[in-house]
């Protein structure tokens, strides 16, 4: 059973995660699947949104602790899983210039939940609910955490999250901008791919250099950014949708965007 699904259609990627029997949590050969994954869709430019999905009753469930607690013989260091596992996913979603948007199905805990908040747009279940685990082992949030949460909910509510590693709910998630969207369970993908068909008919090119400007903006004061969108804007005035775009406008139309 492969541990990652991926479907086409519309000009949108669905990539489940596919071992519904532990809650999809993560192994390495998994974290590797799902990087080829991404970087199939980044390759292929019929595709220009993405929805990330799990399979069974959760979205994901973090760390496969079999793997980083085996019954036998030397644990693994830590920092090696991360550095093989978690890394890689979190770089191959925030560099992927299409948009990705996360329908979050059931229990998102530890890295589950930190893979949900770096995509671009999150979508949950009324069922859905979120965890900071990692302290309730004794180790720190990973999979961009410390570094997306306090970027989300402010430094206050990220300490609250990750010190007391209390259950969240998908509304609570909402509240606090965690989540755009709180659907019914049986809406969740309907809802999370019909935006996902929305993203992709828009100018694809201008989405991902909005991601690129987003992603360098979280590391540089203002005039190094006033840089940034120079540079962006400059790039994105050079491409055949951003034409399209002003005609439209001026035509008084409906743009036919193709992503180039």
């Amino acid at each position: 059973m492969s541990e990652i699904l991926l479907e086409s259609a519309a000009g949108v990627a669905t990539i489940t995660l596919n071992r519904p029997d532990v809650l999809n949590s993560f192994t390495r050969p998994m974290a590797r699947a799902l990087c080829d994954a991404i970087a199939r869709v980044a390759a292929d430019d019929t595709l220009r949104a993405v929805v990330l999905t799990g399979g069974g009753r959760g979205f994901c469930a973090g760390q496969d602790l079999a793997e980083a607690v085996p019954s036998s013989g030397p644990a693994p260091d830590l920092g090696d899983i991360v550095h093989d596992t978690y890394n890689p996913i979190v770089r191959a979603i925030r560099t992927l210039e299409k948009p990705v948007v996360c329908a979050v199905n059931g229990v998102a805990a530890g890295a589950g939940a930190n893979l949900a908040f770096v995509c671009d747009i999150v979508f949950a279940s009324s069922e859905a609910t979120f965890i900071q685990s990692f302290a309730r082992i004794g180790v720190i949030p990973d999979t961009g955490g410390t570094f997306i949460l306090p970027r989300i909910v402010g430094l206050q509510r990220a300490t609250i999250m990750t010190m007391l590693a209390e259950k969240m709910s998908a509304e609570k998630a909402r509240e606090w901008g965690l989540v755009y969207m709180v659907t019914e369970p049986e809406l969740l993908l309907e809802t999370a791919v019909g935006t996902a068909r929305q993203l992709a008919q828009q100018p694809t090119r201008a989405l991902g250099l909005i991601k690129r400007a987003f992603n360098r903006s979280l590391g540089v004061d203002l005039d190094a950014q006033l840089a940034v969108e120079e540079e962006l804007q400059r790039e994105a005035g050079h491409t055949h949708d951003y034409a399209e775009g002003v005609r439209a406008f001026l035509e008084k139309r409906k743009p036919a965007f193709t992503g180039q």
